[in-house]
């Protein structure tokens, strides 16, 4: 394993950066990492970009990852996975949410939304995947649990046990939503 995994997770206001931010980072936390993460909401609450970043290892002492060492972007908005590519070690791996969430920019006439997203993130990223996963959410249940089915895609490419996932999916989520959550994101460890 390498000495520290830096992960970048992005998307708009509303779909969930924080906890699934929270969920990544409890699981290392449990697995006996030493954590880092740190979260820039902006105008989340608008719709507007958010970022999160999570840092893992034997040793860490920064939240924050550098331009360019990201070993993976989890991108919950297709266009948000380009505005954050910078990040990605070109090595890295993109994991693509294909949802589109239009900015009021774009609504507004101020901005034109890319006519192309998806041959935008095949031109960017020499190692990515794309999957449709608000409507995978949509199979588990509810669309509010495309965070949860994106880090289940997520927890393929992560060392930690399915005890671990569990426990923390269970700590993290409210009861009367655990059930859906746990199939959005068995619905995603499917991802391939």
């Amino acid at each position: 394993m390498k000495q520290i995994t830096n992960i970048v997770l992005s998307g708009v206001g509303g779909q969930g950066i924080l906890l699934a931010s929270k969920l990544v980072s409890e699981a290392a936390l449990l697995e006996g990492y030493d954590v880092k993460a740190n979260e820039v909401h902006g105008m989340a609450q608008r719709g507007g970009s958010v970022i999160g970043q999570i840092r893992f290892g034997k040793k860490v002492f920064s939240p924050l990852v550098k331009l360019g060492s990201a070993h993976i972007l989890l991108a919950m908005e297709i266009i948000e996975s380009i505005r954050y590519a910078p990040y990605l070690s070109p090595t890295g791996l993109a994991l693509v949410n294909t949802q589109r969430v239009i900015p009021t920019t774009v609504s507004s006439g101020q901005a034109e939304y890319p006519a192309d997203p998806e041959g935008l993130v095949k031109q960017t990223f020499p190692r990515f995947q794309m999957a449709d996963c608000l409507a995978i959410a949509k199979e588990a249940g509810d669309t509010r649990c495309t965070n949860t089915v994106m880090v289940g895609w997520l927890s393929n490419h992560l060392p930690f046990s399915a005890e671990s996932w569990q426990k923390v999916l269970e700590q993290c989520i409210k009861p009367k939503f655990i059930s859906m959550n746990l199939k959005a994101f068995a619905l995603g460890r499917k991802i391939s």
